[in-house]
């Protein structure tokens, strides 16, 4: 039996609500699905299976929340990372039109499900701000923006004046503020979410890792450490801890470390310094920097830092730096905490959506916007769980495509934070 591994030592870990009950899987089931994967995805798919009378059964290597999902920057950020314009020319004016709709619609429908089962994560819809520092990200944003007035969306282009009195900070020359977007607590909203599914019928297992995967009969068979699932169907919700349960698909994603530093409860006065409006923000350069203020005034700066577990803040200084360089009134203000966890990133920047084998169902690569998006997900494949192939989702369900010279990602993300800082701060 692999050892149970602590929480990393974040500013969630020591704050979140108390976990719900998820003891390990110790005798043999028949389920209608089995979802391999405790996060976001996995929780919230298995939450809407039980509410339309599903017997769904979460397998959780660790505890539900363990991995990004309790670990990220707490934004509730909608949409994806191509502009809607993009997204129709790549898929289509039918299927494109939805995947906007449906991704722009994710923070409503994550905010909707909160306020649903009343869990309780700290969650707040002030906005979300994409914000440049340079002309060329700054006019980017501003196409972006365009394409999301046009189709009917809250989004607002913001100049430089504007920003200064939202950010408390003259680093800024444009952003965009989508009204949608909001911030929560990660570990309490993922322990919430596993409690919600839970009551609706859900059976959620930690410290259950799925150690191997085959076809038995007419249903697939899961082995672990303590029992045998069998399931009409399966789902694959792993993301960034993707191993090798399914053949080539660890291969399709690039787990990368995204890491976040908090400092101590700021005093009133500077924290109403910085981002009064309590919007979050992410930064639209080579290497994205995101922040937000909670609600104990503590500043979260996050940001891709080592390809590694770290513990302190002082693994990712630079973000410190960043804070001061933004907000000179930081200096000598305390920072507690730094933590990180592995995000999945795809090549092609969309979410992947795989049906390899009848009956298995895969979800992966939130490309880090992984908490509305996975959420909403949870309804959409629990939709095809159900409906099979005639259920059509939101989403393009394509073959598994590893990529290609895959062995060499940790070379290749390291020298591409190293340029990417470079290239931010040249303004290039």
């Amino acid at each position: 039996m692999p050892a149970r591994l602590p929480l990393p030592p974040s500013l969630y870990a020591d704050t979140a609500v108390a976990p719900a009950a998820t003891p390990p899987l110790d005798t043999d089931r028949n389920v209608s699905v089995a979802i391999v994967g405790g996060g976001y995805t996995g929780l919230s798919t298995a939450l809407h299976l039980a509410e339309q009378g599903v017997e769904a059964l979460v397998l959780e290597a660790q505890e539900p929340g363990w991995g990004a999902s309790g670990n990220n920057g707490g934004h509730t950020n909608p949409g994806l990372k191509h502009d809607p314009d993009q997204i129709e020319a790549d898929f289509g004016a039918d299927l494109g039109r939805r995947m906007i709709e449906f991704s722009y619609g994710t923070t409503n429908f994550t905010h909707d499900l909160i306020r649903r089962y009343q869990i309780p994560c700290e969650a707040r819809q002030n906005g979300t701000l994409r914000a440049a520092y340079h002309e060329a990200s700054a006019a980017a944003i501003k196409t972006t923006a365009q394409q999301c007035i046009r189709r009917g969306m809250p989004v607002t282009y913001l100049n430089r004046e504007q920003l200064r009195e939202m950010t408390g900070t003259d680093r800024y020359i444009g952003a965009m503020l989508d009204a949608r977007g909001g911030d929560l607590h990660p570990l309490s909203y993922a322990r919430g979410l596993a409690r919600a599914a839970v009551s609706a019928g859900a059976k959620v297992h930690g410290e259950t890792p799925a150690l191997s995967l085959r076809r038995d009969g007419s249903r697939w068979r899961i082995e672990t450490p303590r029992a045998v699932v069998h399931a009409d169907k399966v789902l694959l919700a792993t993301n960034g801890f993707t191993d090798d349960l399914w053949p080539a698909l660890r291969r399709t994603i690039v787990p990368v470390f995204s890491s976040i530093a908090a400092t101590a409860p700021l005093s009133d006065t500077v924290a109403r310094a910085i981002m009064p409006t309590r919007s979050v923000l992410y930064e639209s350069g080579h290497i994205t920097v995101y922040y937000r203020i909670d609600q104990h005034n503590r500043l979260l700066m996050g940001g891709r830092g080592p390809m590694r577990w770290i513990k302190s803040p002082y693994d990712v200084a630079y973000l410190m730096r960043y804070a001061e360089r933004l907000w000179p009134q930081l200096k000598g203000v305390a920072w507690t905490h730094g933590w990180n966890s592995r995000l999945a990133i795809t090549g092609d920047h969309y979410p992947h959506v795989h049906e390899p084998a009848e009956g298995i169902l895969i979800s992966l690569g939130c490309n880090g916007r992984g908490v509305a998006l996975a959420t909403a997900m949870g309804a959409q494949l629990a939709r095809r769980l159900i409906g099979g192939a005639k259920a059509e989702i939101d989403m393009p369900i394509t073959g598994i495509k590893p990529i290609p010279m895959h062995a060499f990602w940790p070379v290749g993300v390291t020298t591409a934070v190293i340029a990417g800082r470079i290239r931010d701060r040249l303004g290039m």
